[in-house]
Formats: C-alpha cells, structure tokens, sequence
C-alpha cells in the first residue's frame, strides 16, 4: 500500500468532503439540477456497480460520462476515451480547463470542483488518463508513460484543438509536465495539486514477476484495502460515508481491462519526470493542501524553486486532495489563474513566506 501512496494516492475520499459537498449542495442547488443531467441514465458502459453509489454528485458527473474516439498509433484504430465534456463550448478566445487526475482515479475526481469552473464560465474537460477510468480499452494498448502522452495529444489534437490550462493532481502532475515539455504548443498555463513529480517511477514495482505483479494489483482495488486507506486517512467520518466513497474510488477498477493496464503500467517503470521539471517554463500556480499527509511540503517549495515562472497557493484545512475536500476554494484559485488574477506577480516571494511560517 505504501509503495501505491508515493506513485500519488490512491482516491482517498472523505473527511471534510462530507459537510463542504453538502454546503455545496444547498448553497449551488440550482447548479445541481442543471449539472445533474436530471432523470437521464448512467452510460451503458460504467460497470453496474455505479447504481449503488449514493453521493450525488458522483451519480450526476457520472451520468454526463462519455467517449469519443482518439486514434492511437499509426494506423486507424481508435480508443474509445472516457471524458466529461463541456456543457457550452467557448470561443477560440478562451482557454479551455482540462482536468486530468491522481494514479488509478478517473474523472469522477472531479464531481464537485467541475460544476464550479463551468459555473464560473470556464469551458472545463475532465480527462481519463490512459489506462484508468472508463475508456474501451479492449484491445489492450500499452499503458506506459510514452503511451499516456500520447493518447492526451491525440485527444486534444482531435477535440480540444485550442492551447489549455493543463490541471493534474498528485501523480497527475507527473502526466502534465511529461505532456507540456513534449508538446508545449498544447498548453498554455499548468495547474499542479499536491504535485507528485519527484518519485522515481515505480521503483522495485517494475521488477516484479508478472505473476506477482498481476496479485498486488488484485489486492489494489479490494474493498479492505481501500476502506482501510480511506479510513486511515480521514477521521471522525460514518462508516456509510467512507464505504460509499471507496466504491466511488475503486468504480473503473470494475472493468475487465483494469487489472492489464494497470500491470503495464507498473511493469513499464511508471512516471520519472524530475530531469524534466526544470524544462518548464509555463506559467504554472501550485495548489498544495495546509494538511497533505502524502506530498512533503519541502518537495513542493523544491518545486516551486526549479518552476521559471510559478506561483504557490495553500488551501487551509485540506489533505491531499483539495479539489474533493474544499471544491470552492480550489475552483476559485484556477478560476482567477485563468484570468491572469492569481492574486500576486509570480515575481514576488508571494505569499512562500507565511504558508512557510504557517507550518512552523
């Protein structure tokens, strides 16, 4: 499980969440019911299981789930790629917002912050990294690192087709740097949460008999295991809650290719971006939680010394998750990025100095 935790996180869902997705709830009801999709039916292909999930902005976002084809490789086979598209697409004057999310998550992640950004006006995609969520991933393709850039190339390339604001939490953050020095004519600014970027790839995961490999990725989407995580995680949260929040979680592991790409993956050395961080130069905000309990603090002042032009913003009272655990404030931050209103010139020492004194 620790081994898992330092790739990025696994979905860890709870604590707070509970009362800020209800405050959500009640202050944004209107949003809501828009954003809901009302009566409409679950796609026919996220596994059963979805019927059960309770919280209800999951049950919406995942309704508003769907796939459109990315071709892969030099021939004309296509993925069929999970994502959320945009209620309203904007003009070719705005940026698009595209949210990509941890290690073994999906877009799901992004059921209360969503609906805030597009409320804000924001044209906001939720991607499905490959390999993870709820893409037709049939024929097996490889799920390495080379092979993930490239299927989120080939989807902007053929849907988004604009320079967007590229937003990748925990491990994440690892897929967005990857993908912006390799085609940094896709992008236009980087959002990174809790960024994961200085883990070296899987480690001794990628020495594992494949056998072996195949059993610990079987024990990754156990409930217990799960449960366990999340439960380790958060405190003082009903058991009902926690339990229906690992079953939001573990939902794309229900899928009958989970266990192969996620294998690839692991197999394939995973993500080793740290020779290329300093290759950025995008202007880029780093959002970290005041509590994350994954991501050390130091890593993330590291970070933000060897970014040529980046900002830190620290969401108080919030893990490792923030885009779960404190929506409004997270939608706020990249709202006023996406306007240039960051709050303080990436020059100054911003604010590095007291979220640093607040921590002593």
């Amino acid at each position: 499980m620790t081994a898992f935790l330092k790739l990025g996180s696994l979905p860890l869902l709870g604590g707070n969440m509970t009362k800020k997705c209800a405050s959500l709830k009640a202050s944004k009801h209107k949003v809501f019911d828009v954003h809901g999709a009302g009566d409409a039916e679950f796609p026919s292909f996220l596994p059963k299981e979805v019927e059960k999930i309770k919280d209800p902005f999951a049950r919406s976002l995942a309704k508003r789930i769907g796939r459109l084809p990315v071709q892969i490789g030099y021939s004309k086979s296509c993925i069929m790629s999970s994502c959320v598209k945009p209620l309203i697409r904007q003009s070719n004057k705005t940026t698009p917002v595209v949210l990509l999310h941890c290690f073994d998550s999906s877009c799901l992640e992004w059921r209360c912050t969503l609906p805030l950004l597009e409320e804000a006006g924001l044209e906001a995609w939720a991607i499905d990294v490959l390999g993870w969520g709820f893409s037709d991933l049939e024929t097996r393709p490889p799920c390495d690192m080379a092979s993930k850039r490239h299927h989120l190339y080939q989807l902007w390339k053929s849907h988004i087709r604009r320079p967007m604001i590229l937003v990748g939490p925990s491990l994440g953050a690892s897929v967005a740097i990857d993908f912006t020095v390799h085609y940094p004519e896709a992008v236009e600014k980087l959002v990174l949460i809790n960024p994961s970027v200085y883990a070296e790839g899987t480690g001794h995961l990628a020495k594992l008999p494949e056998s072996v490999a195949y059993a610990g990725v079987s024990l990754l989407k156990s409930i217990p295991l799960r449960l366990y995580a999340n439960m380790l995680a958060f405190n003082s949260i009903p058991f009902l809650t926690i339990l229906d929040w690992t079953n939001v979680g573990r939902l794309h592991c229900l899928l009958p290719w989970w266990k192969d790409a996620t294998v690839s993956f692991m197999l394939s050395g995973g993500y080793n971006v740290i020779s290329q961080i300093k290759q950025v130069k995008h202007k880029t905000l780093i959002i970290c939680g005041e509590k994350d309990q994954i991501v050390s603090y130091k890593l993330v002042v590291k970070l933000h010394s060897e970014l040529s032009n980046a900002i830190i913003r620290e969401v108080y009272d919030s893990g490792h998750l923030p885009h779960v655990d404190n929506p409004k404030r997270v939608a706020k931050l990249i709202a006023n990025f996406a306007e240039d209103d960051a709050g303080v010139d990436a020059k100054s020492p911003f604010c590095l100095a007291q979220v640093t004194a607040s921590r002593r």
